[in-house]
């Protein structure tokens, strides 16, 4: 047996940056492959749609537009009627104001 030990043990090595980046870079590369294989699986094609079942919808759906273009249409034509009834009121009271103020303007004038 060999009385120096030191002699027989290895020096150890130091890993350089390079050394570092490759195995961080393996780690990394293990650590995606896991997810990838462990990860959630996709979820299966939706059903198609028979023809007949897409034109109900398609039915359905147009006719819950009319109904509420109808129900715009409406409220609108509320709205219209109101602003005319105000815009009457405002001409009538204006045609008051400008005949008050002709009669003034007259007896003004003498």
């Amino acid at each position: 047996m060999n009385p120096n030990l030191q002699s027989q043990i290895p020096s150890p090595r130091a890993i350089s940056g390079e050394g570092w980046a490759a195995i961080a870079g393996a780690i990394g590369s293990a650590f995606l492959l896991a997810k990838k294989l462990i990860g959630p699986k996709p979820a299966s094609k939706p059903e198609p749609v028979s023809r007949a079942d897409f034109y109900a919808e398609m039915l359905a759906t147009r006719e819950r537009i009319n109904a509420t273009h109808l129900a715009v249409l409406q409220k609108l034509e509320a709205n219209h009627r109101e602003l005319l009834a105000a815009l009457e009121r405002q001409a009538t009271r204006v045609n008051a104001l400008e005949s008050g103020l002709a009669r003034v303007d007259e007896r003004t004038r003498k």
